[in-house]
C-alpha cells in the first residue's frame, strides 16, 4: 500500500514503475484469517496505568497520483492521556538501498521487506498534505481488555526482531496488519462477520485503482494471469484501505454509552480533503487507436510494384515512401518494444521469479521476447524508408515467424471466444488483437523485399 519513503518521490515513482511492470504482484491461494504469532510472556509489556485513557484511531489515506500509492494507505494512531504520548504506527516503510537495479530485482524475486515505524501525527499528516491526499480519522471503540490485547501486540511488533516483515501486496500489507491485529483484539469478530465472497476479483480492483495511471493499468492487465481472476473473499477484500474502513463502520462494538452500544468506528473526522486523481484515457482504448488508426491508413496507402526480372512475383509497397515508411517504422518500434518487453517479463518469470501470478500467462501467445529483434528492422524502415532486404536463406525464416505469430493470435482468439482459459482475455482480444493482426499482415506485405541475386557476370 502507500509507503512513506526516505527518498524523493520522483525516485520512488521510477522504482515502483520498474517493480510493478516487472512483477505485477503476488496472487497465490485464497487467503483466510491466519493466526498471529503467539506473544510469549505478554506481561513483560507494561500497560499504561489506566487503559480507559488510551484511545485508538484508524487513519485512512486516500489514493494518490503516483504509481506506488494508488491503493491508498492505512495507519493506526494511539493516544495515551496518561503520558500525553500521541503515536502513529505505520507499516508502510521500505528500504530503497538496493537502488534502481537491486530494488526492482528483489521485488521481482519476491524479496520485499517492509517495516513498522512510529511517528507523530503531525509528521504523518504533513506527508499526506504534501502529497495532496485526503485523510480520514475514526475512533475505534474498544473495551479495556481489547485495548490491552491490541497494545501488547503493538509493543510486540516494535521488538527489533519483529519490526521487519515480508510484504505481500494483497495479503500482508499496511492495511491487513491492522485488520489482523484488530481481529485478534476483538476475538475474531471481523473474520466471523465477513466470511462470504466479495463481488469483485483482484483484477477488477487492480484495474479500478490504476485507472489514473493508464500505462500501468494496461501493463498489469497483460502481465497478470488467471490467478487474479477468482472472486475475492470479503476478508481478502479488506486489503484495500477504503474497503477496510467501510467494513469496520458496519460492525458494532462492545462499548456502551448511555446504555446504547456504540459502533466499532465513531467520531469520523476529515483530517484533510483533496480531490482524488483524475481517471486517464483507458490504456486499452489508447492502444486500440494507436494500432488500428495508422494500420488502416497504411492499408489505404498500399500500391502494387511491377515485377522485376529477377523476382518470382510482383509485390506491394507504400505510396509516398518517405512519409509512410517512417510511420510504418514508428509503429514497428512501438510494437516490438511493448511486445518484446511484455514477453520477456512473462517468460523470464518462470525461471527467476517466485510470483506465480506471472506464470502460465496466455498472453505469451501474443507477446514474444524475440520481438525485441524487430527494433532493428523497424529502425531500417524508419531511417531508410524502404523494406528490409531478404534472400533465399532469410525469407523462409521470416515467413515462418510471421505465420507463427498469426497462428498464436488465432489460438488466443479461440481460447477467449470458447472460454478455454480461466484468464480474463476480453480486454486484449477486442482492443489489441485486431490491430496486432492487421499490423502483422502489413509487415508480411510491405516489410521485406527480395534482393537481386548475384551472378558471375555482374
Amino acid at each position: 500500500m502507500t509507503s512513506h519513503l526516505r527518498t524523493s518521490i520522483s525516485k520512488s515513482d521510477l522504482l515502483w514503475l520498474l517493480a510493478i511492470v516487472l512483477c505485477a504482484w503476488i496472487i497465490p491461494k485464497t487467503a483466510l484469517a491466519q493466526s498471529l504469532p503467539v506473544i510469549e510472556n505478554p506481561e513483560r509489556y507494561r500497560l499504561p496505568s489506566d487503559m480507559s485513557r488510551v484511545s485508538f484511531y484508524l487513519i485512512t489515506v486516500d489514493v494518490g497520483d503516483s504509481v506506488w500509492d494508488n491503493f491508498g494507505h492505512t495507519a493506526l494512531r494511539m493516544y495515551d492521556e496518561n503520558s500525553n504520548v500521541d503515536t502513529v504506527f505505520n507499516w508502510g516503510y521500505f528500504n530503497l538501498s538496493g537502488g534502481v537495479i537491486g530494488f526492482p530485482y528483489n521485488f521481482f524475486k519476491g524479496i520485499m521487506n517492509y517495516s513498522l515505524v512510529t511517528n507523530t501525527p503531525a509528521f504523518e499528516f504533513a506527508q499526506y498534505r504534501r502529497q495532496e491526499r485526503a485523510v480520514w480519522q475514526d475512533k475505534i471503540n474498544l473495551t479495556n481488555s481489547q485495548k490491552e490485547i491490541l497494545y501488547r501486540r503493538l509493543m510486540w511488533n516494535l521488538e527489533p526482531d519483529n519490526i521487519v516483515y515480508s510484504y505481500q501486496y494483497f495479503f500482508d500489507n499496511c492495511t491487513t496488519k491492522i485488520r489482523d491485529y484488530l481481529n485478534e483484539a476483538l476475538g475474531g469478530e471481523i473474520a466471523t462477520s465477513y466470511d462470504g465472497t466479495a463481488s469483485s476479483t483482484y483484477r477488477d480492483q487492480v484495474r479500478s485503482h490504476y485507472a489514473s495511471v493508464a500505462l500501468i493499468d494496461f501493463s498489469l492487465d497483460i502481465l497478470m494471469n488467471s490467478n487474479i481472476d477468482r472472486p475475492m473473499t470479503e476478508w481478502e477484500n479488506m486489503f484495500l484501505p477504503i474497503n477496510f474502513r467501510d467494513r469496520l463502520r458496519q460492525l458494532p462494538s462492545n462499548v456502551a454509552e448511555n446504555g446504547d452500544k456504540l459502533e466499532l468506528l465513531s467520531a469520523p473526522q476529515m483530517v484533510m480533503e483533496f480531490p482524488p486523481p483524475q481517471i486517464q484515457t483507458k490504456g486499452y482504448r489508447a492502444a486500440s487507436m494507436a494500432l488500428l488508426g495508422p494500420v488502416l491508413f497504411l492499408f489505404l496507402m498500399l500500391k502494387k510494384i511491377p515485377m522485376s526480372y529477377f523476382a518470382t512475383h510482383s509485390r506491394l509497397g507504400l505510396k509516398a515512401e518517405s512519409v509512410n515508411y517512417r510511420l510504418f517504422g514508428l509503429m514497428g518500434l512501438l510494437t516490438a518494444i511493448f511486445s518484446g518487453v511484455y514477453g520477456l517479463l512473462m517468460l523470464g518469470s518462470w525461471f527467476i521469479s517466485d510470483h506465480l501470478d506471472l506464470h502460465h500467462n496466455l498472453n505469451l501467445l501474443l507477446f514474444w521476447p524475440t520481438d525485441l529483434f524487430g527494433i532493428l528492422v523497424a529502425l531500417r524502415w524508419f531511417l531508410l524508408c524502404k523494406p528490409w532486404p531478404t534472400d533465399h536463406n532469410t525469407l523462409p525464416f521470416i515467413n515462418y515467424y510471421i505465420l507463427a505469430h498469426a497462428i498464436g493470435m488465432v489460438i488466443y482468439t479461440a481460447a477467449a471466444v470458447f472460454g478455454l482459459s480461466a484468464q480474463h482475455l476480453d480486454g486484449v482480444l477486442f482492443n489489441v488483437v485486431p490491430g496486432f493482426f492487421l499490423f502483422t499482415a502489413l509487415v508480411w506485405l510491405v516489410g521485406f523485399e527480395p534482393t537481386r541475386p548475384r551472378t558471375t557476370f555482374f
